[in-house]
């Protein structure tokens, strides 16, 4: 390492996970695998990707962890709330991704992994039927109650530092409101004041993280973080935070995708995007005030990459749309479908057809992975806000939509801001432009 300044990663790293369902599981069980050497995190860039760092003469092609004192994953302790009482062994045999005999091996280490109740309120995912839940006088308990579990994790688990990472079910849209959003001490009071409509119970959650020193990242397209409130309670804690939404499949092809269009400088009439999963995620969202959550986070894509005002002979007027249909026999195998129609020369039309027949919850686990540890490091490093270069694994980037700054929604803009805070991090120069 060069200059580097970040502090190691001394001692263990408690990564509390908000939901312990199909995603949690297969992403807990994939760790303490790969630990045993029984299984490889394939998908994690933490763990595989190469970086350049220097030029000419200097270049140097490096992992991460030898630029950057990432934690190593023998150091990670895991813990979870969710609405179900089960314990991870059990969640996973249910979620059905995994094979008994890949979760098997480490059944010991699952089964103590036992969630503790969780900050809910069914009117934000009716669809849930689970009873393993805090009772709290308001929204303010529920979070002083949470931020309890967490000290109590740390104590019990001899962790150094803690990371909270939400892998729950998506919440019911909450419109950003000036009057509560936008200030720290008005979603105080709101909280106080139990004011259940603009405080959604994962608010309760990053607020308790914020504040017990641990880094929050926002694995759903909740409202939760993206909100001046929440921009204030991280610069005042030095904490940093991440979101929204787990860049997996669907979204995860048309931000690869849809460079190749707007750098080939073809037109573009329409882009169909339709999926059928049948998992609790599916099932959560067939309730349409949740789906509207996910929809506006997938709609957000494209409009950053292939923008009408740059190109107005090629972009204007295209038509967007994306749905999500459940479909229980499918469970955690999701299959995304999209219909590109572009236009080329003189105007001619043609069409590009997408078929991804992918696994949610194999996609989403080294995602879980990487954002936990970069999460760690961010903190170690002293950043904090929101971590613009994780937007890389994210469907809907956080963004300064108040100062109508522009999110990076270009998968390869940004694996140049992924490389590049990397390599400044870890004392060398951040040499690659955003073009």
């Amino acid at each position: 390492m060069e200059k580097c300044n970040v502090q190691k990663a001394d001692g263990k790293l408690g990564v509390l996970v908000v939901g312990l369902g199909a995603v949690s599981t297969t992403f807990m069980t994939g760790v303490l695998m790969a630990r045993k050497g029984l299984a490889k995190p394939v998908g994690s860039m933490t763990q595989y990707d190469k970086i350049r760092v220097g030029r000419g003469a200097e270049k140097k092609y490096l992992k991460y962890d030898q630029i950057v004192p990432i934690a190593s994953l023998d150091d990670i302790v895991f813990g979870a709330w969710d609405v179900y009482p089960a314990n991870a062994y059990e969640a996973a045999m249910n979620a059905e991704v995994l094979k008994e005999k890949d979760i098997d091996p480490v059944k010991d280490e699952l089964v103590k992994i036992v969630p503790m109740k969780a900050a809910f309120d069914k009117n934000y995912a009716k669809r849930l039927e689970g009873d393993n839940v805090k009772v709290a006088k308001d929204r303010w308990d529920m979070t002083e109650q949470i931020r309890e579990d967490i000290r109590n994790f740390k104590k019990e688990n001899g962790v150094s530092r803690v990371v909270v990472l939400w892998a729950a079910s998506t919440e019911v849209y909450v419109p950003v409101n000036e009057a509560v959003h936008y200030k720290l001490a008005d979603l105080e009071a709101a909280m106080k004041a139990d004011d259940k409509e603009n405080i959604a119970p994962s608010m309760c959650y990053a607020y308790a993280a914020l504040a017990e020193g641990a880094p929050f990242i926002m694995g759903a397209p909740n409202t939760t973080v993206d909100i001046p409130a929440m921009w204030e309670m991280a610069e005042k804690t030095k904490m940093p935070i991440a979101g929204k939404d787990f860049k997996t499949g669907q979204t995860l092809v048309k931000s690869g995708f849809a460079p190749i269009i707007g750098t080939r400088m073809l037109g573009l009439s329409g882009w169909f995007s339709t999926n059928i999963l049948g998992n609790r995620d599916g099932l959560v969202l067939d309730e349409p005030a949740n789906f509207r959550t996910k929809e506006v986070s997938k709609l957000s894509t494209l409009e950053s990459i292939l923008v009408p005002e740059e190109q107005p002979d090629l972009y204007t007027d295209y038509y967007h749309k994306v749905r999500i249909n459940y479909y229980p026999p499918r469970n955690d195998n999701k299959e995304g479908w999209d219909n590109i129609d572009i236009f080329g020369w003189m105007g001619y039309p043609m069409q590009i057809k997408i078929n991804f027949l992918c696994r949610d919850s194999i996609l989403a686990a080294p995602l879980c992975l990487d954002l936990v540890l970069l999460s760690d490091l961010a903190a170690r490093a002293g950043r904090w806000g929101t971590q613009r270069f994780l937007s890389f694994y994210l469907k809907s980037p956080q963004h300064d939509y108040t100062q109508n700054e522009v999110p990076v929604n270009h998968l390869f803009q940004q694996y140049v801001m992924l490389k590049n805070a990397i390599r400044e991090m870890g004392g060398y120069e951040a040499d690659e432009e955003i073009d």
